[in-house]
């Protein structure tokens, strides 16, 4: 789901031409960025594999990244990050595409997402499981890139952005895409 979470950071953009673009990108993966790191740091999270397959048939343990709780968390601290540095507008708009990863993993993943940080009180662990069935889930990644792309470059038009560029970060969304597919 990496090029649908880029993809509404570009669907982001179009509405929101104050926030800046790499910002939005960045929020829209803070959570796995910040999964990596406890990944490496020692296995705080991980990931497991049940069917031999890619990343999207892995158990994800994101205990505390993933976690609802622990989702809102960094995405209060993003927002106040944000704010502080561009604004309150910019801010809850950083903050509410930092969430927005959550509430996408939660279309695709398996149950494996905890309502608590590290799964506290061992409640029914959240995910709707659209992987499980590939073709579906590649086309709501489809139609993410695609209305994501479109609304961007729309929007950069409006805003006098160079063609080129907007182009560029289009076609990219659109690779990120084939690559999450291939994968």
């Amino acid at each position: 789901m990496m090029a649908g979470h880029f993809a509404l950071a570009a669907a982001v953009k179009a509405g929101q031409p104050r926030t800046p673009l790499w910002a939005l990108m960045l929020a829209t993966q803070l959570l796995d960025v910040i999964f990596v790191i406890l990944f490496l740091a020692g296995g705080v999270e991980g990931l497991t594999d049940v069917t031999g397959g890619s990343y999207g048939e892995a158990l994800i343990h994101a205990y505390w990244t993933h976690s609802l709780i622990g989702a809102l968390g960094i995405a209060a601290a993003a927002a106040g990050v944000a704010g502080w540095r561009w604004g309150r507008r910019p801010g809850l708009v950083i903050g509410a595409t930092v969430f927005s990863h959550w509430l996408l993993d939660l279309l695709v993943h398996r149950a494996d997402l905890p309502i608590l940080p590290g799964n506290a009180g061992d409640l029914p662990l959240l995910g709707l499981g659209l992987w499980r069935t590939p073709w579906a889930s590649a086309a709501v990644e489809l139609a993410l890139v695609l209305t994501g792309a479109v609304l961007y470059l729309r929007s950069a038009r409006r805003h006098g952005v160079d063609r080129r560029w907007a182009f560029t970060t289009a076609a990219l969304l659109l690779l990120i895409l084939a690559v999450d597919v291939a994968s």
